[in-house]
């Protein structure tokens, strides 16, 4: 069965919503993802040839998870996600997990799925039968870092501390911890597909034709 695109997901859900939601509520989601984008700077955040500093993440099991630790045996893809229940996420995480987990294992890269949610959303593995790693940037502290957080009224999602969310980035770090690849979704039904992160990896292309 052919798999279909990000794209065409992301498609499929503001349909279901333009069908379900009332003309108010759609009005308000369509607005917020284009005050988003227009307020969008693509020299504000981290760039390609930046060395990220030394940071920690909390796994799922509560340890710490270094960067030098995701680098020890080459580069490291990242991505960010706005918070466990966002419907939006909930499509993208699946996807990146089909497509890139077990091809980026091959090729001993970590993938690492990362929200401010402290602790880890408890459900997602399960929810949605991941296998990539997910792990919790406590208080956004990295996302600030890398410019890419931006402040919203977060409501009351459980374990985010204060109003501020990831714009959903892919990043790819070398072992050198210099930014290879960078892509933030300002628009969190717009993010790059699974074939635009490979090749990004030439490790991967490598290990394919070593096989």
């Amino acid at each position: 069965m052919t798999q279909q695109t990000l794209a065409a997901q992301f498609a499929a859900l503001h349909a279901q919503r333009e069908r379900d939601w009332s003309p108010e509520q759609l009005a308000k989601n369509v607005g917020t993802r284009a005050d988003l984008v227009r307020r969008y700077d693509a020299h504000a955040h981290v760039q390609v040839g930046d060395t990220v500093e030394d940071f920690t993440l909390i796994g799922e099991d509560g340890e710490a998870i270094g960067r030098d630790q995701l680098l020890a045996r080459g580069p490291a893809v990242l991505i960010f996600y706005r918070f466990g229940g966002c419907p939006a996420c909930n499509i993208a995480l699946p996807h990146y997990d089909r497509h890139l987990s077990s091809v980026l294992r091959e090729a001993g890269i970590p993938l690492v799925a990362i929200s401010p949610q402290t602790p880890v959303d408890a459900t997602l593995r399960a929810r949605q039968g991941l296998s990539l790693q997910l792990a919790a940037d406590p208080q956004g502290t990295l996302a600030d870092r890398l410019g890419i957080a931006f402040e919203t009224d977060t409501g009351a999602i459980p374990g985010v501390e204060r109003p501020a969310l990831p714009q959903p980035t892919i990043l790819i770090l070398g072992p050198d911890a210099r930014v290879r690849f960078v892509a933030a979704s300002p628009d969190w039904l717009d993010r790059p597909e699974a074939d635009v992160v490979l090749a990004a990896l030439p490790e991967v292309a490598r290990v394919r034709a070593a096989a």
